[in-house]
């Protein structure tokens, strides 16, 4: 199976949790990221490693298929 089949098949509904929470995580890190106010270095810090956190959930449930 290639990767453009593999993104296409439907995901199992443990994944597509593990998804969603992924995706929530990259988005309050990259919310904390693009603040327009100064925030501590170890917030900023902490924040990028929670959006790459949510980032890599999100590609490795995305990849994941549901098996028959």
């Amino acid at each position: 199976m290639g990767l453009v089949e593999r993104m296409k098949a439907p995901t199992s509904k443990f994944f597509r949790v593990v998804r969603t929470v992924g995706i929530s995580l990259a988005a309050v890190g990259g919310a904390l990221l693009a603040a327009p106010v100064a925030l501590p270095v170890g917030l900023v810090t902490a924040a990028g490693y929670v959006a790459l956190a949510g980032g890599v959930m999100t590609a490795v449930a995305q990849a994941s298929v549901d098996g028959e």
